[in-house]
C-alpha cells in the first residue's frame, strides 16, 4: 500500500498530478500493469525534478520496484533487472535525502534482498549485509512497521538455510505484518505464498482468501489462486 499523500507537502509540483500518479502507483501496484506504473513513475520523475523532495524520490522507488515485478511476473529477467537497478540507486537517493523514513530503508533493503536472486552467492556476499542494515534502520526508525517484517520474511523465504533461510520465521515474520496492518493484503500474499511452501495448503487458502477480500485485484493473488508458482 501506498505511505500516505505528498501532495499537500509539495508546492512546486502539480497537486493534482502528484494525486493522480500516486492512483496510477496505487491501481499498479494491484494490477502490475506495465503502462499503468510507468505513468506513475514518470510522473514522480517530473516531481523528483521539480521539487528534490524525498517522497518523490521514495515513490519513483516504489514505482520502479513494481515494474520488476511486473517484467518477472513475464518471464522478463532482463527487464526485471533494469528496473532494479534504478530503483535501488532512487531508494539509495530517497534515504540520504532524509534518513528518517523507515518506509523508504525497508524498500531498500527489499530490493537489495531481490538483486541477491539475480547473482547467485557472489551477489548474496555483496547485497545481504547491505539489506540486513537497510532492514535493521528501518526497524529501529519504526519497530512496528508492517512493510519491514515483510521484507524479513521474503529474506527467510528465500535465503539459503547456511545464509539465515528459516521457513518458520518466515512464516512468523508475515503473521507479524498481516498482525501489525489487517488491511495489508500483500502481507497475506506472502504469508500464503510461504504456507504453500511448507504444505499448509488450508492455511494458505485462507491468507490467500484475505489477501483478495481485501484487494480483489491484485495479479499476484490471482496468479496463486490459480497454482502459479511465484519466484
Amino acid at each position: 500500500m501506498l505511505s500516505g499523500m505528498i501532495a499537500a507537502a509539495i508546492n512546486a509540483a502539480d497537486p493534482v498530478a502528484v494525486q493522480s500518479a500516486e492512483q496510477q502507483l496505487e491501481n499498479g501496484r494491484s494490477s502490475l500493469d506495465e503502462a499503468t506504473l510507468l505513468a506513475a513513475r514518470n510522473a514522480f520523475e517530473q516531481c523528483l525534478r521539480q521539487t528534490q523532495n524525498e517522497r518523490c524520490a521514495y515513490d519513483l522507488a516504489n514505482a520502479e520496484s513494481y515494474l520488476a515485478q511486473a517484467k518477472q511476473l513475464h518471464t522478463d529477467n532482463k527487464g526485471a533487472e533494469h528496473w532494479l537497478n534504478l530503483a535501488i540507486d532512487d531508494s539509495k537517493h530517497a534515504t540520504a535525502m532524509s534518513d528518517g523514513s523507515s518506509n523508504a530503508h525497508a524498500l531498500l533493503a527489499d530490493l537489495y534482498g531481490r538483486k541477491i536472486g539475480f547473482g547467485g552467492m557472489l551477489a548474496g556476499m555483496r547485497y545481504g549485509p547491505k539489506a540486513n542494515a537497510e532492514a535493521q534502520r528501518a526497524l529501529a526508525l519504526d519497530a512496528n512497521n508492517p512493510r519491514v517484517y515483510t521484507v524479513l520474511g521474503r529474506k527467510y523465504l528465500y535465503a539459503p538455510k547456511m545464509f539465515g533461510g528459516d521457513l518458520q520465521k518466515a512464516i512468523e515474520s508475515f503473521q507479524k505484518a498481516s498482525s501489525l496492518d489487517p488491511h495489508f493484503d500483500e502481507a497475506f500474499v506472502w504469508l500464503a505464498i510461504a504456507y504453500r511452501k511448507a504444505g499448509k495448503e488450508q492455511q494458505a487458502q485462507s491468507a490467500l482468501a484475505e489477501a483478495l477480500r481485501l484487494n480483489p485485484q491484485s495479479a499476484i493473488a490471482k496468479d496463486l489462486q490459480s497454482g502459479a508458482k511465484l519466484q
